[in-house]
């Protein structure tokens, strides 16, 4: 593989967390650590599975059109006043 393309998930920002535990398949945990080798491999920074998988759902949330759709109307209903719905649909 080609190790000069880059990933796309890039270089990990710094940022606060919060502790959550979840369990998953043995196959998702080896490829999120050959993931994680890889990454290691081509930004130069050694960083385990466990680091990357917030920075993978965010990713993946943000590449989400209707979830970003809803947020962005349940955003824009706050900012008016409203009080989104819970499981109602918006236009």
């Amino acid at each position: 593989m080609n190790t000069t393309r880059k990933l796309r998930l890039g270089p990990l920002p710094k940022v606060e967390s919060v502790k959550l535990a979840f369990a998953c398949p043995v196959s998702l945990k080896a490829d999120l650590d050959r993931y994680a080798a890889l990454h290691a491999q081509v930004y130069g920074e050694a960083v385990d599975a466990t680091t990357l998988i917030p920075h993978m759902l965010e990713a993946f949330m943000q590449g989400d059109r209707g979830f970003q759709r809803n947020s962005a109307s349940k955003h824009a209903l706050q900012n008016a006043g409203g009080v989104p719905i819970s499981g109602c649909r918006t236009p």
